[in-house]
C-alpha cells in the first residue's frame, strides 16, 4: 500500500472520530487511523473532540447543534484537513456548518473550517491518491451507501474504487443501493415501525447478492443494519470500510 506524492498535500490531519465509531466501532476508528499513518499522513486527535452537532441540528435546536459546532471550531483550530470517516459527520460539518454561522461573528471561522472537510474515503482516493495491495483471500461483499456520502458528499466513487483496487475482492452491487436503509439518526427512534420496513428492504437486498460480507462508510447505517440482520439470523458480517481495508492491505 502506498501514496503517489502530492507537493500540494500537507503531512499533518486531524481526525475526527465520530460519536458513533468511538462508542460502538473503534476498531475502525483505529483502523482509519492506522491506515493514514502508513502512508505517511501525521494524524492529530484533538481530545476535546464531541459530536459534529448533527442531532440537535436535524432536530430544530439550532442554538444548541452552534455551541456543539462552535467547539469542533475552536478545536481544530490549525490549518490541518479535517478528516472524517463519516459522510453523514462529513456532510454536517462541510455543508451546514457554513449555514449555520451566518449572520453571525463566527461565520468566516466557519466557512473556512468548512473547507477544510474531507471525508475519510475522498481524502484516500483523491489527496493521497493511494494505491492498494489485497492480501486477503477471495471474498464476496457488498457495499452501502449511505444517504448523505451519496447525495450531499458525493463521495461513492471514491469508496468504491478503493474497493475495486483489492484483486481478490468481487463487489456486487445491491438493486436498490440509493434507498436510505431507515436509521436517520433521530428518524429510527421517532419513527421506529417505518425505520424497520426500510431496514428490511435493506437486509432482502443484501441477502439477494449473495455476499458474505457487508461494507459501508457510516457507523449509523451499518450499526442499523448489522443489527438488523443479527436480529433476522442472516450470517452476513458488517464491516466499516476502514476496517475492511485495513484488514485486506495487511493481512
Amino acid at each position: 500500500m502506498q501514496s503517489r506524492n502530492h507537493s500540494d498535500r500537507s503531512n499533518t490531519a486531524y481526525f475526527f472520530g465520530t460519536c458513533l465509531m468511538d462508542a460502538v466501532y473503534p476498531d475502525a476508528g483505529m483502523a482509519a487511523i492506522r491506515l493514514l499513518k502508513s502512508l505517511g499522513v501525521t494524524v492529530v486527535f484533538p481530545p476535546d473532540q464531541s459530536c459534529c452537532g448533527q442531532p440537535a441540528y436535524n432536530s430544530g435546536f439550532t442554538r444548541e447543534a452552534r455551541a456543539v459546532a462552535l467547539k469542533q471550531i475552536r478545536v481544530f483550530a490549525k490549518p490541518y484537513p479535517i478528516i472524517v470517516p463519516s459522510g453523514s459527520c462529513a456532510g454536517m460539518m462541510k455543508h451546514h456548518y457554513p449555514d449555520l454561522f451566518a449572520g453571525t461573528p463566527d461565520e468566516d471561522a466557519a466557512r473556512l473550517f468548512s473547507e477544510r472537510v474531507y471525508e475519510w474515503s475522498e481524502y484516500l482516493a483523491t489527496v493521497l491518491a493511494v494505491e492498494l495491495e489485497d492480501r486477503g483471500d477471495p471474498l464476496t461483499i457488498t457495499w452501502h451507501s449511505s444517504c448523505h456520502a451519496l447525495r450531499e458528499m458525493n463521495v461513492i466513487r471514491y469508496s468504491k474504487a478503493l474497493i475495486r483496487q483489492l484483486k481478490n475482492v468481487t463487489l456486487v452491487e445491491l438493486e436498490r443501493e440509493t434507498e436510505c436503509c431507515g436509521f436517520g439518526g433521530t428518524f429510527a427512534v421517532k419513527q421506529p415501525a417505518i425505520s424497520a420496513a426500510m431496514v428490511k428492504d435493506k437486509v432482502d437486498d443484501i441477502r439477494r447478492t449473495g455476499a458474505t460480507t457487508l461494507v459501508a462508510g457510516d457507523c449509523g447505517c451499518l450499526m442499523n443494519i448489522s443489527g438488523a440482520m443479527e436480529h433476522a439470523g442472516v450470517a452476513i458480517a458488517g464491516k466499516h470500510l476502514a476496517e475492511f481495508l485495513w484488514e485486506r492491505t495487511n493481512g
